[in-house]
């Protein structure tokens, strides 16, 4: 590994809990991100030279916190502080810092710093755009990449959410039980609306975009490392991995959409794979069951059929089903419905979707889905105007690509057989 390598991953490692000790010291972000950029480039000249420090974290909180300090100082006219190599040899110093860094202070300044990000007063978009370039450190340019916005307009959006946390005064102490629970919920949701951006990419943005989901299976992993026990986040952590696992296989090399049942399986990340089946499989045992554990308990099927005909309908069923109850939705019913074409037929899982129309009447998955339902039932003329409708809905050209391939299947059906052979 490279020095820069080795450089990069610790401070990648260290930006939640360093960051969110100098916003706790500082209560300013810009000042606690400037400290900590400060710090950052520090390390990036004495690591090389003095080796890695004994905690990288501490070094950087203790850095970014004197460089802060000595930047007040200047502005005051008063005197500077010792160079950062004076500062980083202190050893009873960090090693102080590094005591006070194992202690309760580290779970309440993350958590502090991923509330701020998901607080109420910020729409989504802001959310997300905070999170990504304050907590994953990635730059304006990198996020407006992955939202193919241009780098002004996610400039101005982070700036906006920015000043929309300081206008909220937001407290800085501890915040309680009630209020953790459910900032927690708030902080899961951003999470997995992060992946869901990544995950929804496809053709020639597949690549960029995927950044977006290795960003967010790192929140969740360090949001899980926070609340060990807690199964919902384990829930979460297992389905973002059991379905980034497939994303290999997701795409052919035009860049055309590949449903699961036609994925190359041995292109599926099984390490991941095993990850995310052992983590939901410890949720489970807490028997307290969430969405997040639901629907990874569905893609944890899915992982282990080794064939597309291998796979447990009747249970993604029987889940699906739990799911409805427990958060009723028209998407989660469409879900459902395939898993029942699956079991009972085309037929029951029209008749199930069918008082979804009005609902879904502008969701391109609906009139996929139901296209493909007629289709199988031989209704191939009420197929072909659900298929054309769902081209019109399409969000992105794989989308669209994919229902083409299922219209001219149709058209091929439909030809006399003369025709068909050429003549």
């Amino acid at each position: 590994m490279t020095e820069l390598v080795w450089i990069n991953a610790a401070l990648t490692a260290a930006r939640p809990q360093a960051l969110g000790a100098l916003l706790r010291y500082f209560r300013d972000l810009d000042t606690a991100e400037e400290a900590f950029q400060e710090a950052c480039l520090r390390a990036l000249k004495a690591w090389p030279r003095n080796g890695p420090p004994r905690d990288p974290t501490a070094w950087l909180i203790l850095v970014g916190r004197n460089a802060a300090l000595d930047g007040m100082r200047r502005r005051g006219r008063q005197a500077p502080l010792p160079p950062e190599e004076a500062i980083s040899d202190l050893e009873d110093a960090e090693a102080a810092l590094v005591e006070r860094l194992d202690g309760s202070h580290y779970r309440d300044d993350v958590l502090r710093l991923l509330f701020m990000c998901c607080h109420p007063g910020l729409p989504a978009t802001q959310q997300i755009a905070l999170a990504l370039r304050i907590v994953s450190g990635l730059t304006v340019k990198q996020i407006a990449r992955a939202f193919l916005v241009t780098e002004a307009a996610m400039e101005q959006r982070i700036t906006r959410a920015k000043a929309r946390v300081a206008d909220a005064d937001m407290p800085f102490e501890t915040p309680g039980a009630v209020e953790r629970t459910e900032r927690l919920s708030a902080v899961a949701a951003m999470i997995y609306l992060i992946f869901n951006e990544g995950y929804s990419a496809s053709g020639d943005t597949a690549e960029i975009r995927s950044t977006l989901c290795e960003e967010a299976i790192r929140l969740a992993r360090l949001l899980l490392r926070l609340f060990q026990s807690e199964p919902e986040i384990m829930g979460l952590t297992a389905l973002l991995m059991l379905q980034h696992a497939r994303a290999a296989a997701r795409f052919d090399a035009e860049g055309a959409l590949v449903l699961l049942d036609d994925q190359d399986r041995s292109l599926w990340n099984q390490k991941m794979i095993a990850e995310g089946l052992a983590l939901i499989d410890k949720a489970m045992r807490h028997r307290q069951s969430g969405p997040y554990q639901i629907q990874a308990a569905i893609a944890a099927l899915h992982a282990r059929a080794a064939k597309p005909e291998d796979t447990d309908w009747t249970q993604i069923d029987l889940l699906y089903g739990a799911l409805e109850i427990m958060q009723p939705s028209p998407v989660v019913t469409l879900n459902r419905a395939v898993a029942v074409s699956k079991v009972r037929g085309p037929e029951a899982a029209l008749e199930m979707i069918e008082p979804l129309a009005s609902r879904l009447s502008n969701y391109f998955h609906f009139f996929g889905v139901r296209g493909a339902f007629l289709m199988q039932l031989g209704r191939n003329e009420e197929a072909r105007v659900a298929f054309d409708r769902a081209i019109a809905l399409a969000n992105t050209s794989a989308e669209a690509a994919h229902i083409r391939m299922h219209l001219d299947r149709l058209m091929r059906d439909s030809q006399p057989q003369g025709a068909k052979a050429g003549k």
